[in-house]
């Protein structure tokens, strides 16, 4: 958008109509992303509002500097997290078969489990590194991005999901896996 500068500006000053232009501009690319943690129209539309609500409140914090869309992106994410976390939400339609461990433990886990059992397993991981391997092995964001996503470095990143990895392995093995 060619007047995002001046359409955040006029947000700033409380502007009520710059504040629905800005959601109408941003609200149809955030939805998706809603939808794709929860797979629920009513949850994901919870969420939509409940992070453009953050993104609001804390317009003031944003500083011109790098995408204002990431910059969105980012606390829409942090509020899907947030809500995941509280609802205890499972996602039932992840595709175990994309997950990335790529060794013989996943890979027998993967035929001798259903992806319930599985995703029950991950699901176990602490807070930190259950967000980083989702980000990473299932939603597909780079160390970078997911660093920028949860306001941690590229080598936090690297390491829970590194961690991530061997606590699923252990899990598995312990249920006869591998």
């Amino acid at each position: 958008m060619e007047d995002e500068r001046e359409l955040i500006l006029q947000c700033l000053c409380q502007d009520v109509s710059a504040k629905r232009t800005l959601f109408n501009w941003l609200a149809p690319k955030m939805y998706p992303l809603c939808l794709h943690f929860v797979k629920n129209r009513d949850e994901a539309e919870d969420i939509l509002q409940s992070a453009f609500l953050r993104v609001f409140t804390n317009l003031h914090k944003y500083r011109f500097e790098g995408s204002f869309e990431g910059w969105v992106r980012r606390i829409i994410i942090n509020t899907a997290i947030n809500f995941s976390r509280q609802h205890s939400y499972v996602n039932h339609d992840v595709n175990v078969e994309q997950l990335g461990c790529g060794n013989s433990v996943f890979e027998d886990a993967l035929s001798r489990l259903s992806a319930m059992e599985i995703l029950s397993v991950i699901q176990t991981l602490p807070d930190g590194h259950w967000d980083v391997f989702r980000l990473h092995e299932i939603d597909g964001y780079d160390h970078k991005e997911i660093g920028m996503m949860l306001g941690i470095s590229e080598g936090t990143s690297k390491s829970q999901l590194h961690r991530a990895r061997i606590s699923i392995r252990r899990k598995l093995r312990g249920l006869g896996i591998g």
